[in-house]
């Protein structure tokens, strides 16, 4: 079987749940055709470069895919009827990054970044 990365965008008028059952309908067409989704990262509500079909943000959402060229040729299929995803795209790759993608690093030391700022405001704020 090769490996694939899919990354869809999603509507952002749509609940995070929501993007779960994309995820889901993802599972259920790869399962089917005999593939399987060995990582699937969350990244967020992003805004998007440019308006896409009205939309000026996105929910991002990276799968790691282990299956065979017609199984990703169904997902893609089905992908590209669902009138809630707006942009997706497939890349066949030699190997499957085994920690967390850039996008999840950048978000956690963001996250970190925020949390070290808002501990320096309450010491200030304390004295």
């Amino acid at each position: 079987m090769a490996l694939y990365e899919h990354i869809f965008i999603a509507r952002q008028d749509i609940s995070a749940q929501q993007v779960e059952g994309l995820v889901d309908l993802a599972q259920a067409v790869l399962e089917e055709n005999g593939g399987k989704i060995t990582k699937n990262e969350y990244w967020g509500l992003k805004s998007l470069a440019y308006r896409v079909k009205k939309n000026r943000k996105g929910h991002y959402t990276l799968l790691n895919i282990e299956a065979d060229h017609a199984a990703v040729a169904e997902l893609e299929r089905r992908i590209g009827l669902n009138d809630d995803i707006i942009r997706h795209m497939t890349l066949r790759v030699d190997e499957h990054e085994t920690d967390e993608s850039v996008q999840m690093r950048n978000k956690n030391r963001d996250e970190r970044r925020s949390s070290r700022r808002d501990e320096g405001n309450f010491e200030r704020s304390s004295s």
